[in-house]
Order: structure tokens, then C-alpha cells, then sequence
């Protein structure tokens, strides 16, 4: 009887861990929209920088629709809705959410998992003083530049300079989609990068460049 039990509750263990494992998965976008929106010229009128945010999470097609117009594939060679010095494409959008960080993989158009933990409050770290209403945003997209893709750029003060640019240029992507579908955003650079980088686990020739959290207005 015992052992009965015994097999039972083994079972019912390792059904338990598959499904809590199944849980954190690679999550599949639906295709962007790329017909809707705002005119440019009224996405630069009403760009601006927030730093509240609601708690309430994004839609799988808004955030479809962000991580498109961020950084992804607009043509058949491969190349970005952002441009890159050489087209190095060295820039990796990370995003944290709720259920943990993951990696916008732009090939696949697709979040491939990469680690269990929520870190948007770690994402707000050197703040003062301390900022919840930027915490409460459902995503912080965390831009990390791969220096070890940068082969011509011999210096690391030559690979910042143009890791800084080609985030900024994916940034103010996100800017002007916020604009046009009434999202909040805002950027911010004063954060703790190394620490940062220790929590995502990040190899030596990956660097933390900013960080921009997107959500509903407040």
C-alpha cells in the first residue's frame, strides 16, 4: 500500500515539475501589423519620455507589434528596422517581464526564454529616489550591445560610442510606436550595468547599454 502511494505521489511529481517547466517556454509572436498606426509626422508631435506606468500587462500583439518596430527583419537580407554601424546588428533586446527575462530572437520573431526571474525592479537600481512607479511597468526592455561582434571597432571606446548610437536608434523605434498606439515609455541610462549584468548572467564581451520601460499610461 505504501509503495502504492509512494509511485502515485512520484507521478503526480514529475507531472507537476513538466508542467511548472512548460510554464517558462519560448513564446511564438503573431505576425506584426504593419498597416495601422499614426502618421509619422503626428508620432514625432506626441513622442515623450514617462516615467509612470500602470501595472496593466501589454496584449501578445502590441507587443508583437514593439518588438517589430524595435529591431526587426524589414528585409529579405535580413537587415533591421533600426540600422547598425557596418550592420553589425550587435544590439540584443532583452526584455523582463513578470514571468522573466527573455530574448527578442528577430529571425524567428519570437521570445526565447532565458531566465526565470523577474528583474524590472534590478532594471531601476541607482534611482533616487527609489522609483516604484517605473517599476510597476509590465516591460523593461534592456538593450545589451555583443562587443565580440564589433570586429572592426578595435577600441571599447570606439564599440561604446556605436553600441550607444544603434540603441538609441532602436529606442526612439520604440518612442514612435508608443506614440502612435498611446503607450507610455522612457529611457534611462543612470542604472547599475554591472549589477545588471551579473543578474542576466551576461558574458564579459556583452554590455548593458540602457534600459526603456514600455506600458499604458497611468
Amino acid at each position: 500500500m505504501l509503495k502504492k502511494m509512494f509511485l502515485t505521489l512520484a507521478v503526480l511529481f514529475c507531472f507537476a515539475s513538466t508542467s511548472l517547466a512548460a510554464e517558462f517556454a519560448a513564446i511564438k509572436l503573431p505576425p506584426p501589423d504593419m498597416k495601422g498606426g499614426k502618421p509619422l509626422m503626428q508620432c514625432l508631435k506626441d513622442r515623450k519620455t514617462d516615467r509612470s506606468f500602470s501595472t496593466k500587462k501589454l496584449p501578445v500583439e502590441v507587443l508583437s507589434n514593439l518588438l517589430w518596430a524595435a529591431a526587426g527583419i524589414s528585409r529579405p537580407d535580413g537587415r533591421r528596422t533600426a540600422p547598425s554601424a557596418k550592420n553589425w546588428q550587435e544590439v540584443n533586446v532583452y526584455v523582463a517581464m513578470a514571468e522573466g527575462l527573455y530574448l527578442y530572437n528577430a529571425k524567428t520573431h519570437s521570445l526565447d526564454p532565458v531566465l526565470k526571474a523577474d528583474l524590472r525592479k534590478e532594471t531601476t537600481h541607482f534611482l533616487q529616489p527609489s522609483r516604484s512607479d517605473i517599476e510597476a511597468a509590465p516591460l523593461q526592455l534592456i538593450y545589451v550591445a555583443d562587443y565580440s561582434k564589433m570586429t572592426i571597432a578595435t577600441s571599447d571606446e570606439n564599440k561604446l560610442l556605436y553600441s550607444g548610437a544603434d540603441s538609441a536608434f532602436i529606442a526612439q523605434n520604440v518612442y514612435l510606436y508608443c506614440a502612435s498606439e498611446g503607450l507610455a515609455t522612457g529611457i534611462r541610462a543612470l542604472l547599475d550595468k554591472t549589477g545588471l549584468a551579473k543578474d542576466m548572467k551576461l558574458r564579459s564581451q556583452q554590455k548593458v547599454v540602457f534600459v526603456q520601460a514600455v506600458g499604458y499610461p497611468e
